[in-house]
């Protein structure tokens, strides 16, 4: 089976702070512990990471003994119906639409995961240098 996942980890203001690619058979907690690993020990004042509610069970206790943070999920209601804004979780959402609009990123075109990696990592560089310095 192919096809692939993106792991983000993304501040408030929704900029990349650590990125992971892998195969889409590979489980989403399995895939978060590897991009915790990745930030671990690059931000000292982190406490708090809010996580779809995929994210729950065993992966939060993980969270907090090797890596020191609190990991909250953020569910639906139940008694939500339909489409529903969730608090905080929009923001990775809203970076996952800020990479779709990058040619090389709207769709798998990389050979490795690594380089789609480094493409979203340049992705992210030109969109902060942009607000930096507009036209």
């Amino acid at each position: 089976m192919s096809g692939r996942k993106r792991h983000l980890v993304v501040d408030t203001l929704g900029l990349v702070h650590a990125v992971v690619v892998h195969a889409a058979s590979v489980q989403d907690r399995a895939g978060a512990k590897l991009v915790l690993a990745k930030l671990r020990g690059k931000a000292p004042r982190l406490q708090l990471l809010w996580a779809d509610g995929g994210y729950a069970g065993q992966l939060v206790e993980w969270v907090r003994e090797r890596c020191g943070w609190a990991l909250e999920s953020v569910k639906r209601s139940d008694d939500a119906v339909g489409f529903q804004v969730l608090p905080k979780r929009w923001i990775v959402e809203r970076t996952l639409g800020w990479l779709g609009r990058f040619r090389r990123l709207s769709k798998d075109y990389e050979a490795t995961t690594e380089s789609s990696e480094a493409w979203i990592t340049i992705a992210m560089i030109s969109l902060m240098l942009r607000r930096l310095a507009p036209y």
